[in-house]
């Protein structure tokens, strides 16, 4: 092969490359920070830190809760993906919950464990780049809804988020 061709076909492996590393980093567009923790007053479940976890990957907006502080009652079982849940967010330092996650994520948990949901996808609202969240809002922020016609359980946030999360 000449020295020429030999040139070209390295400048359009070097091109194809370069265009694949940009192309698979815009699919998965990085959350700041994603992690914050807010505190939560959920009723019978209990009270505390939790820690939200947002993502977006590939254009899927999603959330997900863990508490140490709030835990599953005595005598419940819960099998995995049984809780359906949503968690409601203001938007843009608004006062009303413009971002609503919901899905039913959840890993069995017996009584007494700590309470773990999602991730849970973005289900109403538009979140665009620069846009933020925080879960705290006027009214319960995360209602858990356990199968069987069992009443559902909200959680209030009782703090603002340590950090309000920037997609």
């Amino acid at each position: 092969m000449s020295q020429r061709r030999l040139c070209a076909l390295a400048a359009v492996t070097t091109a194809g490359a370069i265009g694949a590393v940009f192309g698979l980093s815009a699919s998965a567009a990085a959350v700041t920070p994603a992690t914050a923790t807010a505190s939560f007053d959920c009723g019978t479940w209990g009270s505390g830190s939790a820690t939200l976890t947002a993502a977006d990957s590939g254009g899927v907006k999603s959330i997900r809760f863990d508490s140490s502080a709030i835990k599953i009652p005595p005598d419940t079982f819960v099998d995995p993906n049984t809780l359906t849940t949503t968690a409601r967010f203001t938007k843009n330092g608004g006062s009303t919950p413009d971002a609503v996650f919901s899905g039913t994520v959840n890993p069995p948990m017996d009584p007494g464990s700590d309470v773990t949901i999602g991730p849970i996808p973005l289900t109403s609202a538009n979140l665009s780049a620069g846009d933020t969240t925080n879960s705290y809002t006027a009214a319960w922020s995360i209602r858990i809804q356990p199968p069987g016609g069992v009443a559902a359980v909200d959680c209030t946030a009782t703090s603002s988020q340590s950090s309000a999360f920037t997609w």
